[in-house]
């Protein structure tokens, strides 16, 4: 399975989708299923602009990635549950939590980790899947993060265990907010699952 938490453009320009376009046709595509939810970048200049989201999603759509917006999916016996971007106008996470089962094995896909904050997880216990910070792009060694676009800034990179059944994985991913990254690089995460 492969999944792409979001931020496809910086503004949803012309430009961009175009380029986007390009760059999709060289993504890689999971073997059992490729999911994906949106970023607020995809929501283009002050976040709210919906034709610019129907735009990245029909780019992606066309490669195979099946978008959740706030809603679920089930696929190689897991339950993917995405959300909408935290501060995009259609962020209602309740629509899909409220069927939230728990016998199921879940995975969250949740771009903004601040999400994690807000009282919307209906007793959920199991991984959310996040991005958004870029883990800082700049790290100074002995300093904490001087740039998260976040309002918890323990919300930076790398594994944080909520304490209450939840763990949280933000990817530092590929892109940029501006074009500089200092002692934090780009990643792609593998992950295992194994049965237990």
């Amino acid at each position: 399975m492969w999944f792409y938490t979001g931020d496809y453009v910086n503004l949803g320009t012309p430009e961009e989708i175009s380029a986007l376009e390009q760059v999709m046709k060289h993504a890689v595509s999971g073997k059992i299923a490729t999911l994906g939810i949106l970023g607020n970048h995809d929501y283009g200049k002050d976040w709210s602009d919906l034709s610019i989201t129907e735009n990245i999603c029909t780019v992606l759509e066309n490669k195979g990635i099946t978008v959740l917006k706030n809603s679920q999916h089930d696929c190689g016996g897991l339950h993917f549950i995405g959300f909408e971007d935290l501060w995009s106008p259609n962020f209602n996470p309740m629509q899909v939590m409220k069927h939230y089962d728990p016998s199921k094995a879940g995975i969250v896909l949740c771009h903004n980790p601040d999400v994690c904050d807000l009282d919307v997880w209906n007793g959920y216990q199991g991984w959310i899947l996040s991005g958004h910070t870029h883990g800082g792009q700049c790290r100074i060694p002995g300093v904490i993060t001087p740039v998260l676009p976040v309002k918890n800034k323990k919300y930076v990179s790398g594994v944080i265990d909520l304490h209450d059944g939840r763990m949280l994985y933000i990817n530092r991913a590929l892109g940029h907010s501006f074009q500089v990254r200092f002692m934090v690089r780009p990643e792609i995460t593998v992950f295992t699952l194994t049965q237990t």
